[in-house]
């Protein structure tokens, strides 16, 4: 019998996850390798689990100087590795796992730009893919005969769910410091990190906001917020060339004329109307091209590239069109008491905060409030435009800093300490378990401060850190903080 007919409701279980679009690694018989990707990922990573003797497809030597740094989100599975190839030849560049070399073709990575710097395609099974469709240079290496001539090893010995942050072997010497510390000394000194990393940030304000005003930089900062990292950029450039106080005279109260001008501009009003969206979808673009023609002329010499834009790869909700539907509700008419936060001094950080949330908390459109694209499904429930992780992000990227760079409100000391935490991220798991430790209690940093506090320790020495902590000056800052706290 095959594996199927003795588990037959996963038939229905591969189906649903073929037609939600998820990426699988293997078929429902593994193609007689009864593991995944991750486990490979795992083998690469960890010197423990790799075989010291690696060999390209063409028979040179390898040897893994540096297995790069494991990325948890889309592109190469492994970035900035180092190889050391042959008779000396280094080789530096990305990393791709699969268990096939055919997975390559399959997953389309050849058309990905993401994809240029992929040094090494590295699969478990043998066999190799022309030399074109890898970019120019890649070694092909196969793990399956090296593991085998490795005694003792089994996948099942590997805990994909400990990695990436379970394979460092040594202890980091900021590790060994802070052993030494107490529970509140180590949070203390998060909290003064994540002080720092909000310091900076309205420090980086403080010559916008002269420049253009409090109202202005509010509408800037949001909007880049709005655009998460991959389309920050490309909203900066346009609150920039479609200013608010532009938007305002010529859109009034008028969020629908608000996202005709700001699509118009940004290059992403859809050209034609498409055959797979309902008569909902086609009325409301046709009615967005309608105000667009009027204003077209005014804003003809600022017209962005829609190819700065990046729509594949991203989450539904963080679609630009949904995104730009929300800043009509966020700036516009009598109910946009989000972008009149700075008409007047705030009384105190605290209640301009409350009202901050309050007011985006109730961002709604009555197109965009059901749906997540143009040509998808209609929902059953609302979607928020502006989602809890959104709005926590502008509290803490946009508001905290604002509030501190205009000068006006008190010191907020109580504030900072009651941030609530931006949702769980790669560096802030990261840093943690190198500051921490593997068993570390996760309360320590569920402050949204702290986990600012982490963020900025890995950005000041963790990022820049090529010496793998041989020289880093971390440690050397600690002891000293804790001489000076003595």
């Amino acid at each position: 019998m095959k594996l199927i007919e003795y588990f037959p409701l996963s038939v229905r279980y591969n189906r649903l996850i073929a037609e939600s679009g998820i990426a699988r690694e293997a078929s429902a018989e593994f193609k007689s390798f009864p593991y995944s990707e991750r486990h490979l990922q795992c083998v690469w990573y960890d010197p423990v689990l790799r075989p010291p003797e690696l060999r390209t497809n063409e028979g040179e030597s390898v040897i893994v100087e540096d297995p790069g740094v494991w990325n948890l989100e889309a592109g190469p599975d492994f970035l900035g590795a180092a190889l050391r190839v042959g008779a000396g030849r280094r080789v530096c560049g990305d990393v791709e796992i699969h268990i096939h070399p055919g997975d390559w073709l399959a997953h389309q990575h050849r058309r990905d730009p993401r994809y240029e710097r992929v040094c090494a395609h590295v699969t478990f099974f043998d066999g190799a893919l022309p030399i074109r469709e890898l970019p120019a240079g890649a070694l092909q290496i196969s793990l399956r005969e090296a593991l085998a001539r490795r005694g003792g090893f089994s996948f099942d010995g590997v805990d994909v769910a400990t990695y990436p942050y379970a394979a460092r072997a040594e202890v980091p010497p900021c590790q060994v410091v802070l052993r030494e510390e107490s529970v509140a000394a180590k949070l203390e000194m998060l909290d003064a990190a994540g002080q720092e990393r909000l310091r900076r940030k309205a420090a980086r304000l403080v010559v916008r906001l002269q420049e253009v005003g409090a109202a202005q930089l509010l509408y800037e900062e949001t909007l880049a917020v709005l655009g998460y990292k991959h389309n920050k950029q490309p909203f900066r450039t346009l609150a920039e060339r479609v200013p608010l106080v532009e938007l305002q005279e010529v859109c009034g109260s008028n969020g629908l004329s608000a996202q005709a001008i700001l699509l118009g501009v940004s290059g992403l009003l859809p050209a034609q109307l498409s055959a797979r969206w309902d008569e909902a979808a086609r009325k409301h673009v046709r009615g967005l091209w309608d105000i667009w023609i009027k204003h077209r002329e005014r804003w003809a010499d600022r017209l962005m590239d829609a190819a700065v834009w990046r729509t594949a790869g991203l989450r539904p909700a963080n679609s630009p069109l949904r995104r730009i539907a929300a800043i009509g509700p966020l700036f516009l008419g009598v109910r946009a008491a989000y972008g009149r936060l700075f008409e007047s001094p705030p009384r105190s950080a605290v209640s301009l905060l409350k009202r901050a949330r309050a007011a985006l908390e109730g961002v709604d459109d009555s197109f965009w409030d059901r749906r997540l694209s143009l040509g998808g499904k209609i929902s059953s429930a609302p979607i928020a435009l502006v989602g809890a992780d959104r709005i926590q992000l502008l509290v803490t990227n946009v508001l905290i800093p604002l509030l501190a760079a205009d000068g006006r409100a008190a010191p907020f000391e109580a504030v900072l300490a009651a941030l609530p935490p931006e949702g769980d991220n790669q560096l802030v798991r990261q840093t943690a378990f190198t500051l921490f430790g593997a068993h570390h209690p996760t309360s320590w940093y569920r402050t949204g401060l702290r986990r600012q506090g982490l963020i900025q320790i890995f950005h000041d020495y963790c990022l820049n850190d090529r010496s793998r902590c041989a020289s880093c000056t971390f440690p050397e800052l600690l002891r000293r903080y804790r001489s000076e706290r003595a």
